[in-house]
Parts: structure tokens; C-alpha cells; sequence
């Protein structure tokens, strides 16, 4: 870890954005007695190496981690969900030096499912989760983009390739709303038990909106819904159309939920469905120049569908009631072909704060000051190294 000096917590500022450390936003800047009561509020080793984030190869200690949390302006409730989204992404089927490096403009969308969604700053899942307003969604997806930064080195235009990006780089992240979602709960699907917390990632162009308006009088009802969902999906000019690899997630409303659930259809037959409908005939993509497609000569009507496994098909609830249900498409590429990835948030870890009697203040109080405290001379704990 570097440290480095300033003058004042605004001559900081101006030196981190001068070597290119933040995402271009303020941060708060990260003193060793801020990251020190971060890391600490992980209850884990500030040492204890979390992975490997390339393309630079850093080694994604807890304190480093626990800078980028501060720099991203979170919470101590929020570094267990930043960890668990760091575990994920360094897991080497998620190929992160390959996606921090290509020109797509995927982006790690974090699912947050489980008892920790309240437990974690309440990380929110209704109206707008994945807009402006909602502290621990912002924060904990900034989080894990300031140290895929600063860690794994992704820099626009030299090791960050992708040609335009978009906003899910900044921060992209919310929780399942599972209260309301008449399906079994996200995580379950990926062999946790429900009563256990995880971060589902999986990486994802920006949302695609999908209108639909439900009637309860129709039969035909769930059926065209899926139709539109899937026509969405299967968007010829997608990497998923003619690559037919990655997944696709799909984050539907309260309203549209209730239609499909009212038709009796699981997740399970969700993904089947969508699978089955999300394709284009071989003409559509000859006429488009797909590269990707090798069978000229087969018949031109052939459907060909977006992709080979329905597994891949992430459906859950989120949002508001209305029209609308979002849908992600993905990059699809890299050795292991862009695929879904989770890891546990650890609720369990338990510490001390070991200032905190000697002040004569309870532990509470003592994490309620996690983060905060300032001096005229700031060392600033950033970099890679």
C-alpha cells in the first residue's frame, strides 16, 4: 500500500484525480485511520488475500479493498457486500482481465440476495434500485469499480478498452426483491440456503426496457409477455445473438411476476421458456453479416437460438409496479464465456473495535465513527501497489 501526503483533505482530492485513481467523481479521501476502521469493520485480516483482479494482476488484499469502500464513500455495514462482490469477480471463470480489457462495454452487475439486503445498509430493490438516491447500492457498486481501478489496474483507453462504456461502470448494483417476488429466493438456485446472504455477478450491458401491459382476462397473457421479453433478448445486433454464449439477465417488475406466476410458471420454466423463444432464423442473422454465423448453406428459416443454456437466463424481481421489465445482455465472450458468478456475504465475522472501552463508549457507538475523522494533514492510502 502507498501512502500518500497532502496539505488538506481538498489538495488530496485534486492529487487522487491527478494519478488517475478515482472514476472521475469525488472521493472520500481514504486516511489509514479510515481504511484501518474499515477493514477492521470486515471483521477479517486487513492481509488476507481476497484474489487477483487483472489486467495489472493486483492482489486484492482487505485493506485495499477497504480503501477503494472508503474512496467509494461507504458505509461499515456495506464492506461485507463489497468483499463478497470482490470474491466473485477474482474467481477465475468470470475472466476479469479478459472483460476489463475488452472494447465491449460490459460491466459486473451485482445482485445483492438474502438477509444481508437489510443487514447491509439497506440495499434497495423497489422504485429506481438501479438509480440515483439509494446510498448502499451506489456506494457498494462504486466500491467494487474503484478497485477494479486502482487493483486491477483498468485505466479507460490504455487497459480498459471498451469503446463507450456505460453508466453500470460507474456502479451497478441492487438487491432481489424477495418479500414480494412469488419465486424462491435468487441464491437459492446457486446452492445456498435461503436463510444464507450472496452476491450474484454476472457481466452486463446497461438495461434494455421492455414494455408490457398484463390483462388478468387473458389466457394468452404470460405467453405474450414472454414473447416480448424474449424478442428483446434476442436483439440480432447483441453479442448474444451471434455468439449464443454469456447470459442474459432479466429483472422484471412486481406486476409482470404476478402474470407469469398466476400462469403457474417457476423460474425454472421462466428460463425454458425464454431459452426456447429468444432466437433468430438463420436468414436474420445472413442478412445482418453475422460473422459468427458458419452455416451458409443450412435451411434460411433454422432458428438459432441466443443462447445453448437456459441456466444462464438470470430472472428475478426488482423495481416498481408497471410496464416495464429490463433486460441485460452480455458480453459473451472470454475463455470461459462471460457466465454467472456468486460467493457468500459473511454476516458471521465479529470484532472489536479495541479503542472503544478505553474511550468509555460502547461498541455500538464506537462503529457508528467508523470513517469519520479528519486532521489538517492527510495521508491518503491509495494505489495499486
Amino acid at each position: 500500500m502507498t501512502l500518500l501526503e497532502a496539505r488538506s483533505e481538498a489538495d488530496a482530492l485534486e492529487q487522487l484525480h491527478a494519478l488517475g485513481l478515482t472514476d472521475g467523481l469525488p472521493v472520500v479521501i481514504p486516511t489509514p485511520e479510515r481504511v484501518a476502521m474499515m477493514a477492521l469493520a470486515s471483521g477479517l485480516d486487513p492481509d488476507l488475500e481476497l484474489g487477483v483482479m487483472g489486467p495489472a494482476h493486483g492482489v486484492a488484499s482487505v485493506e485495499k479493498v477497504a480503501t477503494a469502500a472508503v474512496m467509494a464513500g461507504c458505509l461499515p455495514d456495506h464492506i461485507p457486500v463489497v468483499v463478497a462482490a470482490v470474491r466473485a469477480v477474482c474467481k477465475p471463470e468470470f475472466d476479469l482481465t479478459e472483460m476489463q480489457s475488452t472494447t465491449h462495454c460490459t460491466a459486473p452487475l451485482i445482485v445483492v440476495c438474502g438477509p444481508a439486503r437489510h443487514q447491509c445498509g439497506e440495499v434497495a430493490s423497489g422504485f429506481g434500485a438501479l438509480g440515483p438516491g439509494h446510498r448502499a447500492n451506489a456506494t457498494i457498486g462504486r466500491a467494487l469499480r474503484l478497485a477494479m481501478m486502482n487493483i486491477g489496474g483498468a485505466r479507460p483507453g490504455v487497459s480498459d478498452m471498451a469503446l463507450h462504456g456505460h453508466p453500470g461502470k460507474f456502479t451497478y448494483c441492487l438487491a432481489e426483491d424477495t418479500e414480494n417476488s412469488p419465486f424462491a429466493p435468487l441464491h437459492t438456485g446457486y446452492g445456498y440456503a435461503e436463510e444464507d446472504s450472496a452476491v450474484v455477478v454476472v457481466g452486463a450491458e446497461a438495461p434494455h426496457s421492455t414494455i408490457f401491459t398484463g390483462d388478468a382476462d387473458d389466457p394468452e397473457s404470460a405467453s405474450r409477455l414472454l414473447n416480448v421479453i424474449a424478442a428483446v433478448m434476442a436483439n440480432p445486433g447483441s453479442n448474444n445473438a451471434h455468439l449464443r454464449h454469456g447470459a442474459v439477465t432479466v429483472i422484471m417488475n412486481p406486476d409482470h411476476t404476478t402474470v407469469l406466476a398466476r400462469a403457474g410458471l417457476t423460474r425454472e420454466d421462466i428460463q425454458a421458456e425464454l431459452a426456447a423463444r429468444a432466437t433468430n432464423t438463420a436468414a436474420t442473422l445472413a442478412h445482418v453479416g453475422s460473422a459468427f454465423y458458419l452455416d451458409r448453406d443450412g435451411p434460411p428459416d433454422e432458428l438459432i437460438p441466443i443462447l445453448k443454456d437456459p441456466s444462464r437466463i438470470v430472472v428475478f424481481q426488482a423495481g416498481g409496479s408497471g410496464l416495464y421489465t429490463m433486460v441485460m445482455p452480455s458480453w459473451c465472450a472470454g475463455p470461459h464465456q462471460n457466465p454467472v458468478v456468486h460467493a457468500e456475504i459473511d454476516l458471521d465475522q465479529a470484532c472489536e473495535v479495541p479503542w472503544a472501552d478505553a474511550l468509555g463508549i460502547g461498541q455500538s457507538d464506537a462503529a457508528d465513527t467508523l470513517g469519520v475523522g479528519q486532521s489538517d494533514t492527510a495521508e491518503v492510502a491509495g494505489g495499486a501497489a
